[in-house]
């Protein structure tokens, strides 16, 4: 069964916030989370997305009633993860230098996405609740008898090319280039690509879910709205066949024989979904007198750490806006910072580079790593005539972290690799004129 609306989703969670849905009339229990037998014949189940005493306003459960419960499968086995790879980190040693890489080609052979994830860094460990993993995915197969679900993290997908229809346990969310969409950790899903492929960007988040940032001053109003989030109604698969069931723990995968579709959720009361968002919709706020804001003022999403105002992950974009200062230099000045930044870019071009950061090609500059505009961006924004300027079609993005990002062997030895990244800055001049 296939819905086409969505329940807006507020993800700024707390007492009362609660969505529930059903596929069919009468498929919810009336007055109790789980009665004995719960109605036309479903199983009842919960998933906890945190711990059973977490703080109300952390705390993340969703009631399912199924026709199957979750445990009706095969044993597990150990399955070949491509090149996807989890923690720990430690293919080499986590390296100052500036990277940047080439998109990655769309694959030959057959490739669903999870088979299509390529690990480029990461950071931290999914077993200890902290720290993130970054992938970029390219694949031209939907999973038809394939199912998947993480256990040691929530995905944040970030598409830079060809739709993707997310299945889930709770219903479906179909979003493309310019959209995104967060599957919980542990939430079971299939993909299916309507455009025949599709390629992007995922941050694996081991860490505290996502949330929207705290707006402190900016007040009540701005950056990511809450209404226009978006979680799924309850749509259900009744199938049987033969399927497998793939899951992701500490770092592997392993593959199970089910019997069934394990998306046969009828209906869902709670407050851990799937959900999607335009970044169309996001409020810019920029300078209009002068200096440059720090990239904190784009954040659509963060994971917290133990260490307030420092995030494990916040995922910030740089989207079509107006720039406006007076006597100020307008794109990023050369920085080196405590975060770490992993770049991609959706769509047009970054304002601070000229030449060589595509779509669907990244960048990682590691904390304390200087990095900045190349020579001649520098040049032209030194000069240019300072006017309103909208910046239009473009569309980049930044997984950040206080963590150190690891790189995987793949992604030092790939050809993608721009080996030759660290001569954007060679061509600065020396422009002293003191004494």
């Amino acid at each position: 069964m296939d819905v086409s609306t969505t329940n807006k989703l507020d993800y700024q969670t707390g007492f009362g916030n609660e969505f529930q849905t059903e596929a069919i009339d009468g498929a919810l229990p009336e007055g109790r989370n789980s009665p004995q037998k719960a109605p036309l014949g479903l199983y009842a189940e919960i998933i906890s997305g945190t711990a059973f005493t977490a703080p109300r306003a952390d705390n993340l459960r969703t009631w399912f009633y199924r026709i199957r419960p979750s445990v009706v499968h095969q044993p597990f086995q150990p399955a070949e993860p491509k090149h996807l790879r989890g923690a720990p980190f430690d293919d080499a040693p986590a390296s100052p230098n500036q990277m940047r890489w080439n998109p990655p080609p769309m694959p030959d052979a057959p490739t669903d996405f999870i088979d299509g994830l390529i690990t480029f860094c990461g950071g931290g460990d999914a077993m200890s609740g902290g720290g993130l993993a970054v992938h970029l995915y390219a694949a031209n197969a939907s999973m038809t008898d394939r199912y998947f679900y993480n256990s040691d993290g929530e995905f944040l997908i970030v598409p830079q090319a060809g739709r993707i229809l997310l299945r889930t346990e709770m219903g479906n969310l179909e979003f493309g280039p310019g959209e995104i969409a967060v599957a919980p950790r542990g939430v079971k899903f299939r993909v299916e690509l309507p455009d025949g492929e599709a390629r992007g960007y995922v941050a694996e988040n081991f860490g505290a879910a996502l949330r929207l940032p705290n707006l402190g001053p900016i007040g009540s109003n701005g950056l990511a709205n809450p209404r226009d989030f978006e979680t799924p109604v309850a749509a259900y698969e009744d199938r049987d066949g033969d399927f497998t069931l793939t899951c992701k723990f500490e770092g592997n995968l392993w593959d199970a024989a089910i019997g069934h579709s394990p998306l046969d959720v009828v209906a869902w009361h709670g407050n851990l979904a799937p959900y999607k968002y335009d970044l169309s919709k996001f409020m810019v706020i920029n300078t209009v007198s002068f200096d440059h804001c720090d990239p904190s003022i784009f954040t659509v999403l963060t994971s917290a750490s133990n260490t307030p105002g420092t995030a494990n992950l916040d995922f910030v974009i740089f989207p079509p806006r107006w720039m406006v200062g007076e006597d100020t230099y307008r794109p990023p000045w050369f920085h080196r910072n405590f975060m770490s930044e992993y770049m991609g870019l959706i769509t047009g071009a970054y304002d601070g580079r000229e030449e060589g950061f595509v779509p669907g090609g990244s960048s990682l500059h590691n904390r304390m790593s200087p990095h900045g505009n190349d020579a001649d961006v520098y040049e032209k924004a030194s000069t240019a005539k300072l006017e309103p300027t909208f910046l239009a079609d473009t569309m980049a993005f930044m997984f950040e972290t206080h963590h150190a990002y690891r790189p995987t062997r793949f992604a030092l030895e790939t050809p993608m690799l721009q080996k030759k990244y660290f001569e954007t800055w060679q061509g600065l001049q020396k422009h002293f004129t003191g004494a």
